[in-house]
């Protein structure tokens, strides 16, 4: 594996029988990378890669993300032979975040489309994405969705809190939406809740400064970038996950949060389109900056009942996100893959 490096981190180690090699990028904060960190990623990708892939021979490289990944890979195989597999997840695709990516890809699609073009297979982590990518890249696209390994938790018996928790978890940046957590809920303050923030970012103050000037400052709590086991002690002492977000993928925190039993009201956007049956385990609401958030978050947390009925409604989402069957269908692509180029020779 291929990724970047981050302070504190090793350059290279094994991890479960899986050889992991981070490239020094100038990686400044571990929640985005600038376009000058994507571009040492690329070029330090292709020195190590080039080594790594004419020493070891891979039958099948897989790559995560068209941009800036996508380049890499396209790269490595004109220059070896390998094929590879090309996984996309929403903000490499244009369109998927544009708060974020709606500038470079102005310049930068043209050249895009041959790692498109040229992947042996593609892969989107949802259906929203998929039809996304369809709608720019005339190529096949097939849904393999992000999985949890939803048998390593317990969440036990589901009790609702009193009061209520709400809780939110993700960079804190424009396309994340945190700050229409802080002004939903602050409209809300006739009902008992509280509510956790969990994250760190560039728009982290802003939040702050919107909690102190509305008087809310005893009703949320944010730790910050913690680690993943602390996210999941406070995801199983939470009742509802709420994300307002303008774009997103298939969100790890959707299915962390299906997981540990949550009702969820997020926005009609990404993966949430799978992982919310409506009215049953949540809420979809199409405006992130509306004030449509309200009712239902009033709903539940004003109802003990409905919230445990939607809480325990989520668990029968889970099914078809278990981690195996990610597994299975990737095992399977690679194996497609690795066996069409052996023909090819």
């Amino acid at each position: 594996m291929l990724t970047t490096h981050f302070a504190g981190l090793p350059k290279e180690e094994e991890i479960d029988g899986v050889q992991v090699y981070r490239l020094d990028c100038g990686r400044r904060v571990p929640y985005r990378a600038r376009f000058s960190e994507m571009g040492r990623f690329v070029i330090g990708g292709l020195v190590k890669g080039l080594d790594l892939v004419r020493g070891w021979r891979p039958d099948v490289i897989h790559v995560h993300f068209a941009v800036p990944a996508g380049a890499l890979a396209l790269a490595l195989s004109a220059l070896t032979g390998a094929p590879y597999i090309l996984t996309v997840h929403g903000g490499d695709v244009p369109g998927g975040a544009p708060e974020k990516t709606a500038g470079w890809f102005r310049w930068l699609y043209p050249f895009t489309h041959p790692i498109w073009r040229r992947a042996r297979r593609v892969v989107a982590v949802s259906e929203y994405t998929r039809q996304l990518a369809q709608s720019h890249y005339p190529v096949q696209i097939q849904v393999i969705r992000n999985g949890f390994n939803f048998s390593a938790l317990c969440p036990g018996e589901i009790e609702v809190g009193v009061p209520p928790r709400v809780i939110w978890a993700g960079r804190f940046m424009p396309e994340k939406n945190p700050i229409q957590v802080v002004r939903t809920l602050a409209a809300l303050g006739d009902i008992p809740w509280n509510c956790v923030m969990i994250g760190d970012g560039p728009e982290k103050a802003r939040v702050q400064q919107e909690i102190a000037h509305l008087g809310l400052e005893d009703r949320f709590t944010i730790p910050g970038w913690v680690h993943q086991d602390q996210v999941m002690e406070w995801f199983s002492k939470s009742d509802v996950l709420f994300m307002p977000s303008f774009s997103e993928g298939l969100p790890i925190v959707g299915l962390q949060g299906l997981a540990l039993g949550l009702a969820i009201v997020a926005t009609q956007v990404g993966g949430f389109v799978d992982l919310v049956e409506p009215a049953k385990n949540g809420f979809l609401v199409e405006n992130p900056n509306g004030t449509g958030f309200s009712e239902p978050l009033r709903r539940l947390l004003s109802d003990p009942k409905l919230l445990k009925s939607f809480r325990k409604a989520s668990f029968s989402v889970t099914q078809r996100f278990d981690i195996s069957h990610m597994v299975a269908a990737y095992d399977k692509l690679l194996v497609e893959t690795m066996d069409e180029s052996n023909a090819r020779r």
